[in-house]
């Protein structure tokens, strides 16, 4: 099953702390954070959603 990755720009403050939990899947640009599109197989995804402290992270089922 394949799993969805989100993240709202306008609320992303560009923190890093998504990329610092689970650096394959998340990289910052320009200050803010660029997910992979879709992964297969969850890792550290939803644990960079839970740490998100602006909640612009959603991880869902593609």
């Amino acid at each position: 099953m394949a799993f969805r990755i989100d993240v709202d720009k306008e609320k992303c403050i560009g923190c890093g702390a998504c990329a610092a939990v689970c650096p394959g899947s998340f990289e910052m640009k320009d200050g803010k954070s660029y997910p992979k599109p879709k992964v297969e197989k969850l890792t550290c995804e939803k644990e960079a959603e839970a740490g998100c402290p602006v909640q612009a992270i959603r991880v869902t089922k593609a």
